[in-house]
């Protein structure tokens, strides 16, 4: 996975207010416990604290009430009219595409098309980012 998922799967997993160890989050994440530990500077520069619990019980735990967006989805939740066009952009991030798009400005004024790099689709409340 990319830096950015596993960012958010562990902000995930410590926004269920459980204490895990580094070697917890490493395992779940497949990563190494120093990674861990990047990614939790990571997020601490974007201003969500972690805290650290030492000793051998220790781990850490985010004692904030925080959104994370989802990343997993039931086929449920997609939209009928919009599944090809999710299941097209989700080939695109396989395979390490790029994708042509027509980009709306704010005002919905303006049409340009875009070229872009696709990394990772995620549901942010009812629109997919």
């Amino acid at each position: 996975m990319s830096k950015i998922s596993n960012v958010l799967m562990m902000l995930e997993y410590l926004s269920s207010g459980r204490k895990y160890s580094i070697t917890e989050l490493a395992e779940k994440l497949e990563v190494t416990p120093r990674m861990i530990r990047v990614y939790k500077e990571k997020i601490e520069k974007a201003g969500i604290y972690i805290d650290t619990i030492k000793g051998p019980y220790g781990g850490y735990v985010l004692n904030q009430n925080i959104n994370v967006p989802k990343r997993f989805i039931t086929p449920n939740e997609i939209d009928i009219k919009n599944k090809n066009i999710f299941n097209l952009i989700n080939k695109v991030i396989k395979e390490k595409r790029k994708c042509l798009i027509e980009y709306y400005s704010k005002d919905k004024k303006n049409i340009s098309e875009r070229i872009i790099h696709s990394h990772d689709l995620i549901l942010l409340g009812t629109e997919w980012v």
